[in-house]
């Protein structure tokens, strides 16, 4: 069975005025993957510049006639969908419209347009047109599998602002398909069908049973979806939303993509309290036909979009591999639960 294992220690200093005091540091190993993670707790006390409040808009968040995403521009600036996928070449669904990536990552590689505002700040999205963008994504996807049926290691991506990745403000999720897995697919989809294998019930599944026993770490519903705090975080105030018994795209309905942009709003009003405006979102899928890996996106906060703003990764997470937070799970998911309990949609 899944192991939820933490380990405190602590390292002793003398302080500049030299008292002698003991800082406490958290190990935890993530039931999912085994990677590691650290929690140095003293580094909460450290002062983050530009994180006091919420950044200001980007000096360009107006600057729409050089955007390719905005409707006026759209139409002559962005590329077309091959004919033989979708022969009309863009694909519409309510505000959103999807349309190949320019800079593919991959053999089948597009991007869903969501709201017809240039800068959205976060957490102010309208529900619908986000609804709108991940149908239009799943739609997509099938689109894809219908015609290349090999193309099975799927993902959902978003950057939003240029600290999480972002290269243009217009909202958009990234969307992509194609017959090799990334790393993270690759492990996932071993790890799921050897779990299976061992235990006769599903990776994802499991979990959830132990985080709702536990409690500490739940947050909350959006329709279908579970969402709680990440035992072990591999980035800052990390996030997940998991789908029960849903383990491919075929069988979601728009009642689960309504869901989970509820969910996925609730988290960015969430992290936007936290003087946050960046952030990355994935939802990995394997339709390969294993039946194995439930759905579930994760969310994590990322640095400020602002002048002298440091990264949230340092050499220790590039270089060692290990993330170091500085805020407890708990206390993120207490945190986090009044924005599923009062929720403005």
């Amino acid at each position: 069975m899944l192991a939820f294992k933490q380990e405190t220690f602590h390292s002793r200093i003398i302080l500049p005025s030299g008292e002698a005091v003991e800082r406490p540091v958290e190990v935890r190993t993530n039931p999912i993957t085994g990677r590691t993670c650290r929690i140095t707790y003293s580094r909460g006390e450290e002062r983050e510049p530009g994180a006091e409040g919420l950044p200001e808009p980007p000096p360009f968040a107006h600057e729409m006639e050089r955007c390719p995403f905005c409707q006026a521009q759209m139409a002559a600036r962005t590329p077309r969908l091959a004919s033989e996928l979708w022969p009309p070449g863009r694909m519409t669904r309510g505000s959103s419209t999807l349309f190949p990536n320019l800079f593919p990552y991959g053999r089948y590689s597009a991007v869903s347009l969501f709201d017809d505002r240039h800068y959205v700040e976060i957490g102010t999205a309208r529900l619908q047109s986000y609804a709108d963008s991940f149908l239009n994504c799943r739609n997509y996807l099938l689109r894809v599998l219908a015609h290349d049926p090999e193309a099975v290691y799927m993902a959902i991506t978003q950057n939003h602002l240029p600290s999480a990745g972002g290269s243009l403000l217009h909202p958009h999720l990234q969307v992509q398909a194609d017959r090799i897995p990334a790393n993270h697919q690759r492990f996932l989809s071993s790890r799921a069908a050897k779990h299976r294998k061992k235990n006769g019930t599903r990776l994802f599944g499991d979990y959830l049973t132990l985080e709702r026993g536990a409690g500490l770490r739940w947050i909350g519903e959006t329709g279908p979806w579970l969402w709680l705090a990440a035992f072990a975080p591999e980035g800052f105030f990390e996030i997940w939303g998991i789908l029960p018994g849903i383990t491919t795209l075929r069988h979601t309905t728009d009642d689960h993509w309504a869901g989970l942009a509820k969910g996925v709003l609730n988290t960015q009003r969430f992290y936007r309290s936290l003087g946050r405006n960046g952030y990355n979102l994935g939802l990995l899928l394997l339709e390969d036909g294993a039946d194995d890996l439930e759905l579930r996106v994760v969310l994590t906060v990322r640095g400020n979009y602002a002048p002298w703003v440091r990264s949230d990764f340092t050499g220790f997470e590039v270089m060692l591999g290990d993330m170091a937070t500085f805020s407890a799970p708990e206390s993120t998911a207490e945190r986090a639960r009044p924005f599923w309990a009062d929720d403005p949609h």
